[in-house]
C-alpha cells in the first residue's frame, strides 16, 4: 500500500497561492443514491473525483444504469432491467450505499444490502434509517450479514428520530418522494447537503416542507417515479475539505486563498480560528488567510462537536493538531462518534501533550514543537487530514501509511496541496 512522504517546515509559515475546493462527498454520494427515483436520464455535476464515487458509480454499474462520467459530471441512465441487490461487496464497503436503499426501494418495492462499511469512527447504527422503512410499511428481514426489504407500497408516516442522523434523514426523504401519502420526520438532520438534497427533488415537483428545521414533510408521488427532464444537480463545494485546508493555512500559512468557500456552512470554524487569533479576509464564495502578527490563543471554555449548525464532527480532528499550537490549554468534548481520537496516540508521537481522558474528552496542551515521524497511519478519513497538518506542522519527513482513507474524500490531494507550496510525494 502506497504512503505520503511529507517534508515539514518545522513551524515556520511558508503556504501560499490559491486552493479551489472541490465538489461535496457528502452531498455527491446522497444525490448519486437518488438515481432509482428518476425514470430518464439524471445529470450530477461538480462530483468530487475520488474513491467513494468511483464506488457508487460501479455500484450503479451492476444494477443496470448506463452511466457515463468526465471532468465530474456524471450522467446516470436508468434501463429496463434494474436490479434490486446492491452489490454485497461493494456496498458493504461503503456506508452511503445505505442511502441506496430508499430510492431502490421506493422504485422497486424490495431491496438487498450487505451492513454498509465507511470509517471506524465508532457505532454507525443502521436500525434509525431501517425503522423508518418498518414505519413505512416495509417489512425487514436479515441472514447473516445480509439484510431484506420488501414492500407492496411504501405509506406516508410520522417518524422520529431519538438521535440526530444525516443519512437517516436522506433516506427517508428519498423513500418518501415516492410514497403514498405524506411523511413527517421529527428531529430531523438539518445540514446544507440534506437541504441541497431536498431543494432538488423540490424543483422536480415533490412537495417538501420545513428543509433546514427539526421537522421535514414531505408528499409522496404514490410510485410515480419523477422526472429530471435533464435539469442538473449541482454539487455544493466541500464544507470540509474547505475548514481542512483553511485550519491547515492558520498554521502553515502566510498568505493562502481558498476558493469555494461558504461561510454560512463554517461559521463555527470561523468563529474558534478568529477567537484564536488568526487573520482571515472574506470575499464572496472565498476566504483569505494572512498571517497572523500574534500568538495563537487556546479555546478557554471547550469544543464541542455537534450536528449542524453545531461545529462539525468532521473537523474535530483537524483542531486536535490546530490546538497544538495555541499557547495553553484546549479541551475537546466530541459527542457524535466515539472512535473519533484515534490521531491522538501519532501526535504524541510527534511531540505533541495530550491528554485522552476517555473516548468523547481529551485536552491538549499547547504550544509544542512537533517532530517528523517515519509510521504514522491515518486512523481514517478525517483523521488522516489531521495527520498531514502535523506532518507540514512538523520538524524533519513524516511518512503517513493507510492513505487510502484520505483519498476516499479529498479530491487530488497531492496536486492541490503542492499547489500551495505543500511538499507531499506519494511513496511505495
Amino acid at each position: 500500500m502506497n504512503k505520503f512522504k511529507i517534508k515539514g517546515f518545522g513551524g515556520k509559515k511558508k503556504l501560499k497561492g490559491i486552493y479551489k475546493v472541490s465538489g461535496s462527498k457528502n452531498e455527491s454520494l446522497p444525490a448519486m443514491a437518488m438515481s432509482f427515483l428518476f425514470s430518464d436520464e439524471y445529470i450530477v455535476e461538480n462530483v468530487p473525483d475520488i474513491e467513494d464515487m468511483r464506488r457508487m458509480l460501479e455500484l450503479l454499474k451492476k444494477m443496470g444504469f448506463k452511466t457515463n462520467n468526465e471532468k465530474n459530471i456524471f450522467n446516470i441512465k436508468p434501463t429496463n432491467k434494474l436490479s434490486s441487490v446492491i452489490d454485497y461487496e461493494i456496498g458493504g464497503k461503503m456506508r452511503s450505499s445505505l442511502m441506496l436503499t430508499a430510492s431502490v426501494l421506493a422504485r422497486m418495492g424490495k431491496v438487498s444490502f450487505s451492513f454498509p462499511g465507511g470509517c471506524a469512527i465508532g457505532e454507525r447504527p443502521i436500525d434509525l434509517t431501517l425503522k423508518a422503512y418498518e414505519k413505512m410499511g416495509a417489512k425487514v428481514s436479515q441472514k447473516g450479514d445480509i439484510f431484506y426489504i420488501k414492500a407492496k407500497k411504501l405509506k406516508g408516516a410520522e417518524i422520529f428520530f431519538d438521535k440526530i442522523s444525516v443519512t437517516g434523514t436522506e433516506s427517508v426523504i428519498m423513500a418518501a418522494s415516492l410514497a403514498h401519502g405524506k411523511t413527517i420526520l421529527r428531529n430531523a438532520a438539518m445540514e446544507p447537503e440534506v437541504v441541497g438534497i431536498g431543494n432538488y427533488l423540490k424543483s422536480l415537483g415533490v412537495k417538501i416542507k420545513g428543509l433546514g428545521t427539526p421537522m421535514i414533510e414531505i408528499e409522496g408521488t404514490g410510485g410515480k417515479l419523477l422526472k429530471t427532464k435533464k435539469k442538473k444537480f449541482k454539487v455544493m463545494p466541500d464544507r470540509i475539505e474547505a475548514g481542512s485546508i483553511l485550519a491547515m493555512a492558520v498554521l502553515s500559512g502566510k498568505n493562502v486563498l481558498i476558493k469555494n468557500f461558504n461561510y454560512d456552512h463554517l461559521y463555527p470554524l470561523v468563529y474558534i480560528l478568529e477567537e484564536s487569533g488568526a487573520n482571515l479576509k472574506f470575499g464572496k464564495n472565498y476566504v483569505k488567510v494572512l498571517e497572523a502578527n500574534k500568538k495563537l490563543l487556546p479555546i478557554e471554555n471547550f469544543l464541542k462537536t455537534h450536528e449542524f449548525p453545531g461545529f462539525p464532527t468532521d473537523l474535530q480532528q483537524q483542531m486536535g493538531v490546530y490546538f497544538t499550537q495555541c499557547e495553553g490549554k484546549s479541551k475537546i468534548f466530541e459527542t457524535i462518534y466515539e472512535n473519533r481520537f484515534g490521531y491522538a496516540e501519532d501526535l504524541k508521537k510527534m511531540g505533541a501533550k495530550i491528554d485522552v481522558w476517555n473516548k468523547y474528552e481529551l485536552l491538549v496542551h499547547g504550544k509544542t514543537k512537533l517532530r517528523g515521524k517515519p509510521d504514522l497511519y491515518a486512523p481514517d478519513l478525517r483523521g488522516g487530514f489531521a495527520l498531514i497538518m502535523a506532518a507540514v506542522l512538523a520538524e524533519g519527513n513524516s511518512v503517513i501509511d493507510n492513505i487510502y482513507m484520505v483519498k476516499r474524500g479529498y479530491e487530488n490531494i497531492i496536486k492541490k496541496l503542492r499547489g500551495i507550496g505543500v511538499l507531499i510525494e506519494e511513496i511505495e
